[in-house]
């Protein structure tokens, strides 16, 4: 994947979206130093570019009942190309799993989980992750309190 050049401006108009990405193109111009126009024309630019993605508002996990946080490595049992590609497809279709990672070393695969409760997540794991024809097994961790959590990337 090939690297993105950015300008000082654009790494402002970058960070100041990861902060508030509702800022109109007028508050973004002002605050990185650039007309409205060209403040429109960059962040087009960087959205044809891949840089920019989609534009979301994060919901507090806690707050709607998913505020059980649990790490999961899960080691598969082939490493076929179709087997790992039809494990990924089924975790596409969970909403539970906010975040999986395929990984070097002696696990396959890292998730990120968020359920209601461990009963809840105790249902996930042996209903849904550990019937997948393709997982051998797996170890939960449970996260005891966040200690930090950003979605912006440092720039």
């Amino acid at each position: 994947m090939k690297q993105t050049s950015l300008d000082e401006v654009d790494r402002r108009l970058l960070r100041l979206l990861q902060d508030d990405a509702s800022l109109s193109h007028a508050a973004l111009a002002e605050k990185a130093g650039s007309s409205p126009a060209s403040c429109w024309r960059r962040i087009r630019a960087l959205e044809e570019a891949g840089v920019l993605r989609s534009t979301v508002r994060l919901v507090d996990a806690a707050r709607v009942g998913r505020g059980v946080n649990v790490m999961c490595q899960l080691r598969m049992r082939s490493h076929a190309p179709d087997d790992r590609q039809a494990f990924e497809s089924f975790l596409q279709t969970k909403p539970e799993v906010m975040e999986a990672h395929s990984m070097s070393g002696e696990w396959d695969y890292l998730l990120r989980i968020v359920a209601e409760d461990v009963a809840g997540y105790e249902r996930f794991l042996m209903r849904d992750l550990l019937n997948h024809p393709n997982v051998s097994n797996a170890a939960s961790h449970f996260a005891l309190s966040q200690v930090k959590y950003t979605t912006a990337v440092p720039i």
